[in-house]
């Protein structure tokens, strides 16, 4: 593989550079400052896999680096979330990404809101250029998610003219997602031990894709209800049974009566 992919000058006067890191190169790992983020974003991953949607050219990952040199100047951004549709090559265990040398420009890049002074709405260009500005100048990302997983609140963004603009949701409360071919919306539950607000899928239909754990309760839920319907079958078909058992009963003390007046059933006059 190429470890540089041509070179460009942005809209913004900047130079951008699509170039590989060393091989001995060490990525910083960002601290998790939520206990949340790792499992409102695990959860995103959990239900595409499920339900078979995630192709072994796609590239789904949480807090991982993104990666281009501006200015000569390499900038390495963590997401909580984001999906590349298609990569190069396919790795078991990849450490960073470069679009453009690498694969496709993500489709989506999602963050949740933290602590940090606002550092994902940031549109400084010095280095290192804030979230907003490298998502949406440098990579032009084409979906830019933000979530606050306490409060609630989706800001769907969309690169439109080469800046974000935000969408307002359907009347579901939701965003199509053309490239998954699904809806993402909010959802207020519990998962893990941890009761707040989830994003979630939805698909074309409106059907939410459902984690592991809800598909077993709805199984169970089926069989419960399967064993509840053959029980009221297997009652049906006793009292059905007895009923039977009790006309037969009545019929054999009407033809005995009959027997023991000197009346032949057989010979009664027909209505």
């Amino acid at each position: 593989m190429a470890t540089q992919l041509g070179e460009a000058k942005s809209s913004t006067g900047l130079v951008i550079t699509w170039e590989a890191l060393p091989n001995d190169f060490q990525l910083e790992d960002e601290p998790v400052e939520s206990t949340g983020h790792p499992l409102v974003a695990g959860a995103l991953r959990e239900c595409l896999e499920i339900y078979g949607l995630i192709l072994a050219q796609m590239l789904i990952a949480s807090n991982f680096g993104l990666c281009a040199t501006v200015n000569g100047l390499l900038v390495i951004k963590a997401p909580d979330w984001l999906y590349v549709p298609s990569v190069n090559e396919i790795l078991s265990d990849r450490k960073s990404y470069t679009p453009n040398l690498e694969g496709d420009v993500p489709a989506i890049v999602m963050e949740f809101l933290s602590d940090k002074d606002g550092e994902e709405y940031s549109v400084k260009r010095t280095h290192p250029p804030g979230k907003w500005f490298f998502y949406e100048q440098i990579l032009q990302v084409p979906i830019y998610v933000i979530f606050d997983h306490d409060g609630g609140l989706l800001e769907f963004y969309q690169l439109e003219n080469g800046h974000y603009e935000l969408k307002q949701p359907d009347e579901n409360g939701r965003h199509w997602i053309d490239s998954l071919g699904l809806y993402l919306g909010t959802w207020q539950g519990t998962k893990e031990q941890r009761t707040g607000y989830w994003l979630r899928w939805w698909d074309a239909d409106g059907n939410l894709l459902l984690w592991a754990v809800e598909r077993v309760e709805l199984e169970n839920q089926r069989a419960e209800q399967e064993s509840q319907r053959a029980e009221q079958e297997r009652l049906r078909a006793e009292q059905e049974s007895q009923r039977a058992e009790q006309e037969r009963q009545q019929k054999e003390r009407l033809v005995a009566y009959l027997l023991s007046q000197g009346i032949d059933p057989n010979n009664l006059p027909s209505e």
